[in-house]
């Protein structure tokens, strides 16, 4: 590996997550970060997405090890709860982290 190659890949944008990174997800994951769990109707709220777009969503989350679903029935209605898994939790803070070093590196 040459040192330009190596200097690019520390580069704290070359290791983003890109699963994170898609902005319905990071906003899906940035709701789930700071609540121990939170059902569809809550994420559809708050992030603005439709429960098509947000299933869609979750499906890779969810194949990528970052969040758990669990259905079940309210009252005869189906719901289901939503949380990150210990690694979806590990992500976000990685995420975070190599976002917060890329824009501290930009000038003011």
């Amino acid at each position: 590996m040459t040192e330009r190659s190596a200097d690019s890949e520390a580069h704290p944008l070359n290791r983003i997550d890109p699963v994170i990174h898609a902005p319905a997800r990071l906003k899906v994951m940035t709701q789930l970060y700071v609540v121990e769990a939170a059902d569809a109707a809550f994420l559809i709220r708050q992030t603005g997405l439709t429960w098509g777009n947000l299933s869609t969503h979750l499906g890779k989350l969810e194949e990528s090890g970052y969040v758990v679903l669990e259905k079940g029935f309210r009252k005869k209605r189906p719901y289901t709860m939503i949380s990150l898994t210990s690694e979806g939790r590990a992500a976000f803070r990685a995420y975070r982290a190599n976002m917060q070093r890329a824009l501290a590196q930009l000038p003011d």
